[in-house]
């Protein structure tokens, strides 16, 4: 049985794993926002992800929750705020044992989620066929929400970007001069998804000897002794290496104004689709889950350079494609 979207008031949506994967559960918040038009949406996100989160005008509160090292009084604190704000509807968008026990417990009477772990918790659970790879992400997290009526005309993903916070960055980076701005990610969290990082070393040289052209090097802090390793060398002022230095807030500002990403399969891939900046971006064909079909670049303007493994990208077939997005019309090498 569906529920009555006119009674419901409160709904908890639970994604609280990498920010990427985050991001791609947008579509699938906005059509329990859109289909439940008098409900609060509270989602608990990683504390990793929560600023960006609240940026969102869809979501009304956010609660910050990794997905481990709680300890039983923070999960019986959980459960008692949970109880008071009185909850309709939980949706687990990533399978969890922890979060399909807290909902029940908290009495959320409609709790819907994938057919694993502890799932004889839910009240509603879908087979989890994400390994195969047979649609996008988004998809399949719409089709999660469509199991409670939940639907949107809207599957874009969009993200507010503060304007000014955007021209104080490139001010504070000195970017104001580039004529062309790339940003190279070389890093996942993934190794199976890692285009080598010599590579990428060798395209960040050669996209320097373009002139007006400068070039980001993007990264969270974890990456940063490897970012150092692979560009500390290269004294160049067009090479401007940000990893470790900005929130994914200041990541999503920077982006927004880029005129490309280059990047394997990342979550900062998801962010510049966010904010409407093209994508080149590389993955393996070999493994069904984690193809492009599942987790490519989401909407128009990008681009995907997939074979069966990575090794066999060159670094010409990427510098091939940025040439022709970016209009480079004189030789870089």
């Amino acid at each position: 049985m569906l529920p009555d979207p006119e009674k419901v008031r409160n709904i908890l949506a639970v994604r609280n794993d990498r920010f990427g994967e985050f991001l791609l559960n947008i579509p699938a918040l906005r059509a329990l926002k859109q289909t439940f038009t008098n409900s609060r949406l509270i989602i608990a996100v990683d504390p990793y992800v929560s600023e960006l989160a609240a940026e969102f005008p869809f979501v009304d509160e956010v609660i910050s929750w990794g997905r481990s090292g709680h300890s039983l009084a923070e999960k019986i604190k959980l459960i008692v705020s949970l109880r008071k704000r009185k909850i309709d509807i939980a949706v687990m968008l990533n399978p969890s044992k922890e979060f399909n026990l807290l909902s029940c417990l908290a009495g959320i009477p409609i709790r819907v989620g994938y057919a694993r772990k502890w799932h004889f918790l839910l009240t509603h659970k879908a087979k989890d066929k994400k390994h195969l790879g047979l649609k996008h992400e988004i998809e399949y997290n719409l089709e999660l929400v469509g199991m409670i009526g939940a639907k949107t005309g809207d599957k874009s993903l969009f993200l507010p970007v503060d304007e000014k916070l955007s021209q104080e960055l490139w001010e504070r980076f000195n970017l104001l001069d580039a004529q062309k701005l790339v940003a190279l990610h070389p890093w996942t969290s993934d190794p199976v998804k890692q285009w080598p990082l010599d590579n990428f070393q060798e395209l960040a040289r050669i996209l320097l000897k373009v002139p007006a052209l400068k070039l980001l090097i993007v990264g969270g802090a974890n990456e940063l002794p490897l970012s150092k390793q692979l560009f500390g060398s290269i004294k160049q002022d067009n090479l401007v290496n940000l990893t470790g230095r900005l929130t994914l807030k200041e990541l999503a500002a920077i982006l927004k104004k880029a005129d490309l990403l280059v990047s394997g399969d990342s979550g900062p891939v998801h962010l510049a689709c966010c904010v409407d900046t093209p994508v080149l971006a590389l993955f393996r064909s070999d493994l069904p889950g984690k193809n492009a079909a599942r987790w490519g670049p989401w909407g128009e303007g990008h681009i995907v350079i997939q074979k069966n493994s990575l090794k066999d990208i060159t670094v010409n077939d990427v510098l091939e494609k940025i040439k022709e997005k970016l209009n480079l019309g004189y030789a870089t090498k």
